[in-house]
């Protein structure tokens, strides 16, 4: 199973376009929005993906009255704190701040996927995974990105746009 995992695209549409032409040409099988969304037309325009997207809500989520009604609308499934995930033989945690790691009791082989940060992490220890892509909502193109993650391999791609 190949999943795309994007975060903090801060309703930045153009790059929100972008993003879903990538995961679409790329024939992910589920996406994966590590909060920071924003608004809901963001909610809208990842509509385009040809993959469920699935997601943890982030710092700067705060219409989320908005965001609940579009998430709904498009059968998309998004959760507060930590989004815990079985797919593919793996177990995935997926949160906004990597901080909230630090409370979850976690054991070797499993992938944790964040954001927050706006920078790329890609940390293997104990087996597991921790995966950031990093920035998408930038300004500058060429240094914007969004990732890829084979689920059977465990090996991370980055796409840049």
């Amino acid at each position: 199973m190949r999943i795309g995992i994007v975060s903090d695209t801060h309703d930045q549409m153009k790059n929100v376009a972008r993003i879903v032409q990538l995961f679409n040409a790329a024939g992910v099988d589920r996406v994966v929005h590590t909060g920071d969304i924003t608004k809901a037309k963001t909610i809208h325009a990842l509509s385009a993906l040809h993959a469920p997207v699935f997601g943890v809500f982030g710092n700067n989520d705060l219409e989320r009255e908005s965001l609940d009604s579009a998430i709904r609308q498009h059968g998309f499934h998004f959760v507060d704190a930590t989004l815990e995930l079985e797919w593919g033989n793996r177990r995935l945690f997926v949160v906004h701040d990597p901080l909230d790691f630090d409370r979850l009791s976690l054991e070797s082989g499993e992938v944790l996927l964040h954001g927050h940060t706006h920078r790329r992490v890609i940390d293997r220890r104990n087996h597991s995974l921790r995966f950031n892509p990093g920035e998408c909502a930038g300004q500058l193109t060429g240094h914007n990105a969004v990732g890829l993650l084979d689920l059977g391999t465990l090996e991370p791609e980055i796409l840049f746009f």
